[in-house]
């Protein structure tokens, strides 16, 4: 089957994880997570955000956030984040329906949310006819492509502890992140401040499953019954642990990444020298690209990939690089660049 540009989820799963599946998959143990291998998983998480972190898989990233932030959300509040982020757009109103709280979005010229964006909308703190600030989110890597650093990771949980209220990263890229900044994934999220992390599995090499951290103590003390009653919880939660110790307790995960974001690295290099505009300074593994319809259209036909959003007469397109992208996909879709454009090949 190709390979495609749409989407890091399009991809298989890393041969790492479905050895991990099959020896998990001898003999019974106890359902729910009370199993060695989501022991190790569990273990494996904490070696990248700290021992005192308390951990939970789940199945998906939206399950992730959604839960995550039910931890912390009351009636009445909301959360802040970006006008771009994966938690406003992508998830079908999930986390307002599951957590009965709004999310607040602030527009952004690059998808990175900044303190001086915030700040504007803490005045509702305390007016009871508006909803309460209680969490702000953030996407790592953002939907943009754009990376946080430790520093701008740290003003945000400042901005947010002063005022009483908890932050929250989307992680679902997180590797990719840790690898295009070359720092520890603790560097930037407990080490920086997170409060709550939805640490990234299925688009970094797992078939499925996510982990929600708690990475400030008490927080996840009655997270069990969120994750419950959010219809997240796995009965055969052993499949979850099995791939995150075989992933992140070695390197797999740092090669995953790292494959994904020289590939987007390449990828990028290929269309900007065959004159394709390519936006917000790619650093992961997506590149999003300024395309004339037609263009876009016939490239389209060699591998498949998502439109963004109109710009002008154009298209604002995301092109995606996973764990298994080849230099080979990259060179035949760079190649076919000038043929679309009107040009040769």
């Amino acid at each position: 089957m190709s390979r495609t540009f749409a989407s890091d989820n399009n991809s298989g799963a890393h041969p790492a994880a479905l050895v991990a599946i099959a020896e998990a998959n001898d003999g019974h143990v106890h359902a729910y997570g009370d199993d060695p291998w989501t022991v190790r998983g569990v273990r494996a998480v904490r070696s990248h955000v700290g021992e005192s972190a308390e951990v939970f898989f789940v199945f998906n990233g939206t399950g992730a956030n959604c839960t995550g932030l039910s931890a912390v959300l009351r009636h009445g509040d909301c959360v802040i984040s970006a006008a771009t982020a994966h938690i406003a757009t992508d998830e079908c109103g999930a986390p307002e329906r599951l957590t009965g709280c709004k999310v607040l979005t602030v527009p952004t010229s690059d998808g990175k949310l900044r303190p001086a964006d915030v700040e504007p909308l803490l005045a509702a703190l305390g007016v009871e006819h508006h909803s309460q600030p209680r969490a702000i989110s953030i996407s790592q890597v953002a939907e943009t492509g754009t990376i946080y650093t430790a520093e701008e990771v740290r003003a945000l949980a400042d901005l947010a502890h002063a005022h009483g209220m908890y932050l929250h990263m989307d992680g679902a890229r997180l590797a990719n992140a840790a690898v295009a900044l070359g720092s520890p994934i603790a560097a930037f999220t407990t080490d920086a401040g997170v409060d709550i992390l939805s640490f990234g599995g299925t688009k970094n090499g797992l078939l499925f499953g996510e982990a929600v951290c708690f990475l400030a103590q008490g927080l996840g003390d009655r997270f069990k019954f969120e994750r419950k009653s959010g219809g997240q919880l796995a009965s055969k939660m052993r499949y979850i642990g099995a791939q995150f110790a075989a992933v992140y307790g070695s390197s797999v995960w740092f090669e995953c990444a790292d494959a994904a974001n020289r590939m987007a690295a390449k990828l990028a290099a290929g269309a900007r020298a065959a004159g394709v505009e390519v936006l917000w300074d790619p650093r992961a593994n997506e590149v999003f690209a300024l395309l004339e319809p037609d263009v876009m259209r016939h490239l389209q036909a060699v591998a498949d990939f998502y439109e963004w959003e109109p710009r002008g007469e154009k298209m604002i397109v995301r092109w995606v690089c996973s764990w298994d992208t080849t230099d080979e996909d990259v060179d035949a879709f760079v190649a076919a660049i000038p043929a679309a454009s009107g040009g040769t090949s």
